[in-house]
């Protein structure tokens, strides 16, 4: 029997960055993607967002991809939100997403992170969000 662990930290946002999620469509959106990911078999440790984003730290099994893993919460979820009319216009994600590995001596601080978002982006913008983690983990310009 294989042992895996592989944990990766996932940022995505709502096309255009519109802010769809709101407090109540987020709690909602939040919860349904942690109902159907455990259905398809992810495992979800932590997910949490603001107004036009969601972060997830994501425990991948040994026969998944981060970009199926991605492909089923975004395109799934999207649908849901869509079919349940949470929001006026229709909402997509956009196509793009942010991922990386994270290393054992880092999960408290990521979790504690994905938990305080609504008071992190109270200070700290999703454009400077994103510009700190692409200078963090030297990355070409992500999520644009």
């Amino acid at each position: 029997m294989s042992h895996i662990k592989i944990l990766v930290h996932c940022v995505w946002t709502t096309k255009n960055r519109i802010p769809f999620l709101r407090d109540q469509i987020r709690e909602s959106v939040i919860s349904h993607i942690r109902e159907n990911a455990k259905q398809k078999g992810i495992f979800l440790d932590h997910i949490n967002g603001y107004y036009e984003h969601l972060h997830a730290l994501i425990s991948m099994g040994g026969i998944q991809s981060i970009s199926e893993i991605m492909q089923k919460i975004k395109g799934e979820s999207s649908f849901w939100i869509n079919k349940n009319k949470l929001t006026r216009l229709k909402f997509e994600w956009q196509d793009d997403f942010y991922a990386v590995s994270i290393g054992m001596n880092q999960l408290d601080n990521l979790r504690k992170y994905i938990r305080n978002q609504v008071n992190h982006h109270q200070i700290v913008s999703l454009e400077n969000e994103i510009n700190i983690l692409n200078e963090e983990y030297h990355l070409e310009r992500i999520l644009d």
